[in-house]
Formats: structure tokens, sequence, C-alpha cells
């Protein structure tokens, strides 16, 4: 199964030292090259867009930035945005926020049958709400 990976993952693996991580964020970074390995790590535009944000060394940005290249996307349309809007109002209603780059997320994992790979908690609690998996 495809795995999307969310930003704080790729942000241990990608912009932080190794030596800087704890334990439990080496067990992660370690999980995402398997990932990478297999051929399952996923990556959306939304995403990439994120991780090179504020990144404020030229050369740090290019070596992100190409690392990052090794990885397609999936191509969005229409129907992932609309999902993504849907799945915003059932949370919303229930009294669950989120950004829309999250429901982007949830909703490119649903409609693929996806897992979502994340550290951001706001993700289990949609995951009680939606019918995501994450990884």
């Amino acid at each position: 199964m495809m795995v999307l990976v969310d930003t704080p993952v790729w942000s241990l693996a990608l912009r932080r030292k190794q030596s800087d991580l704890s334990p439990r964020e080496q067990d992660l970074k370690s999980a995402l090259q398997e990932l990478v390995l297999d051929g399952r790590a996923q990556i959306v535009g939304p995403v990439r867009q994120e991780l090179l944000s504020g990144i404020r060394a030229e050369e740090t940005f290019r070596r992100v930035r190409d690392a990052l290249r090794a990885f397609d996307e999936p191509q969005l349309g229409v129907q992932d945005y609309e999902e993504a809007a849907r799945i915003s109002n059932v949370c919303r209603a229930r009294g669950i926020a989120g950004s829309a780059i999250d429901f982007l997320i949830c909703a490119v994992a649903h409609l693929r049958h996806w897992e979502v790979f994340t550290t951001d908690h706001d993700f289990v609690r949609f995951s009680k709400v939606l019918p995501i998996r994450l990884y």
C-alpha cells in the first residue's frame, strides 16, 4: 500500500540534523527511509511547497528540493479538491478544525486507498470521523 507522507515527517528526514533527532524521531526517519526504498512513499505538491517554504539558506533549499525531485506526484484533480472540501465540512460539523492542506492530504489518501504518515496529532482527530488510515 502506498503511503502519503506529510510535511513533518519529510522535515525530520530532510531538514533536521541527525544529531538533533530524538530516538523516536530517528525511528520515524528510518520508517520513511524504508518506505522510500520500497517505493511506497508519496508526496503531493502542497506538502512539497510547505516543506520548501521557510528554508533560509539557498544551499539547504537546493539540497531539499533536489532530494524531493526524485518523487513523482499523483495528478490532483477536481475530485480531490471536492472531496477535501466535503471532508472539511464533515469535520467542521463535528467541531474539528483543520487546514485546507490537511484536508487535501486526507482526501488524496482516502480516494486512492493510501495511508497517511504524519506526526501531526490533528490527523488522529480526523481519523475518528473520516475513513482515513494512519501509517
